[in-house]
């Protein structure tokens, strides 16, 4: 037996259908089914995609997660079934906010559509910010002032690439780049220009096929209580800043002849 079997099985007694009318549904013989709910046969992409929609669930979570130990009631289901979020609410009724440490960002990667992973985040609430889905992400590095090292970004979790506005702040999570915290501009349909407030950092894209999660700026925490630079400070800065790119900009090029 195997967890994909077990899954399809508590999947099918709990929505009250037997293993004929299922079959039926994924257009599929009983006895073809019947091989995937005992674990004698593997079901190839088409019929995991059908199932997946038949039940509103995401592959990945009938593949890799016992939903028999979790609470299918609270989970967000999302466009296409592509990714399913677990929510949990304080006593209140307010919903827990998940925060990703410094130690736990590693982890993130592998562990972002694991309900069991993201319950084991430390959670906070915070009324104020309102609907959705909020999740806290590390600042780490300076591209993005005034936020510094060990700040914590609240996002808003973004279903759609069309929700992106051009111009505002967003931590994306990607396959090559990780976790990142940018400002974001959609020149071109099927990527992001991804900017950073320090000019040091150059402007790059990401494809959109690469980009696993988008969560909107909501608010920060941080500890800092810096003085906040006056403009002629902040200008110099800037120009010193642009100094040093382009001195990076000369010292590849001259590396690359």
């Amino acid at each position: 037996m195997s967890l994909f079997s077990d899954n399809i099985r508590a999947l099918r007694v709990k929505h009250k259908i037997s293993q004929e009318k299922l079959a039926e549904n994924l257009s599929i013989t009983r006895g073809r089914y019947v091989k995937y709910e005992d674990g004698t046969s593997e079901a190839p992409y088409d019929i995991l995609k059908k199932i997946a929609l038949y039940f509103h669930m995401s592959i990945d979570l009938i593949l890799s997660v016992d939903i028999r130990k979790i609470d299918v009631q609270n989970l967000i289901k999302l466009e296409g079934n592509r990714l399913i979020l677990p929510i949990q609410v304080d006593s209140f009724g307010e919903n827990f906010i998940e925060i990703v440490s410094q130690k736990a960002k590693a982890g993130y990667l592998n562990g972002y559509a694991d309900p069991e992973y993201i319950e084991s985040l430390q959670q906070i609430t915070l009324p104020f910010l309102g609907p959705g889905k909020h999740r806290g992400f590390p600042v780490e590095g300076d591209s993005m002032p005034p936020h510094e090292d060990g700040s914590i970004i609240i996002g808003r979790y973004v279903e759609k690439l069309g929700e992106v506005m051009d111009g505002k702040t967003y931590i994306l999570i990607t396959k090559n780049e990780g976790m990142v915290y940018k400002r974001l501009n959609k020149n071109k349909k099927n990527s992001l220009v991804l900017e950073s407030d320090n000019n040091f950092y150059p402007n790059y894209e990401v494809k959109a096929s690469d980009i696993l999660e988008i969560w909107e700026y909501e608010c920060n925490i941080g500890r800092s209580d810096k003085k906040q630079e006056t403009t002629e400070t902040g200008a110099m800065k800037d120009l010193l800043l642009e100094l040093k790119r382009e001195v990076r900009e000369i010292k590849n090029n001259t590396s690359n002849t």
